[in-house]
């Protein structure tokens, strides 16, 4: 498969030109890539507006995903998150309806500015597992009853799969409902790129989700920031149509080219044998994950690249887990009270197996740790996420926020999961979950 920006690119440094243009390193500098990073000068193509080699690249990405449509974000699935939003809102007004969202209530905070910049109201769907925050599980039996007895039918549902602990949602079936009720369904997909290159598909898009958006940093060779927008062959054409203009309300307008190079050349690696790289790559982790529950270590998911260990029954925090590993030069995804989380992908290096493996079976059993994570919380929505995420605000200690409303999430990435929703009355229970996991001052409205 061609890599038609790359070759732009490297043609470009190759002739040393006078770059009389952006950026202000003129192609030199100390990171040795400067050579490579350019602007939108003629020839490279405009980002959201292609109609030259990002426009070919982006369709070489769609037939690699099977999309009716694929644009490439170089600002991460939080860019793609909003523009499927707008999208979603688009199509409900198209049809003389109303914006509203149905939404698992472990969706990444950029959802909650998404609903808040675009005016679009959102009604929850809480998890039926007692997981903690992090994970929304939601049986497709439930998510049928609670459509079926909206008066006003949603525009679209929204689920995060995988979510950050590795659990991968029923999307096959998700769909099913969702279009039997004439809803769509988005999927932020941003752990799971790589689903679509395993033996058997588990990709949104080949389920039947009719948007989704996957970081292409997360799990395959690109650089930070490089994500898609995939829009499915089921979704109606005029989103597909939409699309850029989409993308280019919330983006910025100076995309790296450093990123876009980075999307271009991993087309080639997926048009390869990846499937089997891919395979290959879940063997071993499958592996690990059986020596270690061999040892005595407990986990959960189901992602094939992704391990997540539950240490309290070990005797130990994720935190604690995660600062022991560091002195073994080990750097782990994401770890609280209650998990750490691995990620591996193709380009995991075959000794990491069992340098990790060592690393954590030396880790001495203690007694366990019998604390529980919180529920989500479920508190009174007194403001909409935009009414309270748009008004003044001031910070204060969460010992003074008892019944105050809560204006812009107090957490941080990741896993960048709202203990509370702005808009919502902060009661006993949220301050709870903020103590639980550290948060010791939160932003509330005035």
């Amino acid at each position: 498969m061609n890599t038609p920006i790359c070759d732009f690119v490297r043609d470009y440094a190759a002739k040393q030109p006078l770059r009389l243009h952006m950026p202000g390193h003129k192609g030199l500098g100390p990171l040795g890539i400067e050579a490579l990073d350019i602007t939108e000068i003629p020839g490279a193509d405009v980002l959201y507006a292609p109609d030259g080699i990002i426009a070919e690249s982006e369709a070489n990405a769609a037939a690699l995903f099977g999309s009716a449509k694929t644009v490439y974000s170089t600002e991460g699935s939080s860019l793609c998150i909003r523009a499927m939003l707008y999208l979603a809102q688009l199509w409900a007004r198209a049809n003389g309806r109303k914006a509203l969202v149905l939404a698992g209530r472990n969706a990444h905070k950029t959802f909650l500015s998404a609903v808040a910049l675009l005016d679009i109201d959102v009604e929850w769907l809480f998890s039926e597992s007692d997981s903690g925050g992090v994970t929304c599980a939601i049986r497709p039996d439930t998510l049928d009853r609670r459509l079926a007895s909206m008066p006003e039918k949603p525009t679209a549902v929204y689920i995060t799969s995988p979510d950050y602990l590795g659990n991968v949602a029923d999307i096959a079936t998700l769909s099913e409902v969702c279009h039997r009720h004439g809803v769509l369904l988005l999927v932020d997909n941003a752990h799971g790129a790589y689903l679509h290159f395993i033996s058997t598909l588990r990709h949104p898009l080949d389920l039947g989700a009719d948007l989704c958006c996957d970081s292409a940093h997360k799990t395959l060779g690109v650089l930070t920031g490089g994500a898609y927008l995939h829009l499915a062959k089921s979704a109606p054409p005029t989103l597909c149509d939409a699309a850029n203009r989409a993308m280019a309300l919330f983006a910025g307008t100076s995309p790296s080219y450093l990123i876009l190079q980075s999307l271009d050349a991993v087309n080639a690696t997926l048009d390869r044998d990846y499937v089997n790289l891919v395979m290959s790559t879940a063997g071993q982790v499958k592996a690990l994950r059986s020596a270690l529950s061999a040892d005595g270590w407990t986990g959960v998911g189901d992602e094939p690249l992704k391990i997540t260990l539950c240490p309290k029954p070990r005797g130990y925090t994720g935190i604690e887990i995660a600062a022991l590993l560091e002195q073994h030069n080990i750097f782990v995804e994401f770890a609280d009270p209650d998990y750490i989380v691995f990620m591996f992908t193709v380009q995991t290096p075959a000794a990491t197996y069992d340098t990790l493996f060592a690393a954590l079976r030396s880790i001495p059993p203690r007694q366990a740790i019998r604390s529980t994570p919180p529920a989500l919380c479920q508190s009174k929505q007194v403001l909409s996420p935009r009414e309270a995420m748009l008004a003044p605000a001031e910070n204060i200690p969460i010992e003074k926020a008892l019944r105050r409303v809560l204006a812009s999430p107090s957490v941080s990435c990741p896993p960048a999961v709202p203990i509370l929703v702005c808009g919502e009355a902060i009661d006993e229970a949220a301050i709870k979950a903020f103590r639980y996991y550290g948060t010791e001052q939160v932003d509330v409205v005035k």
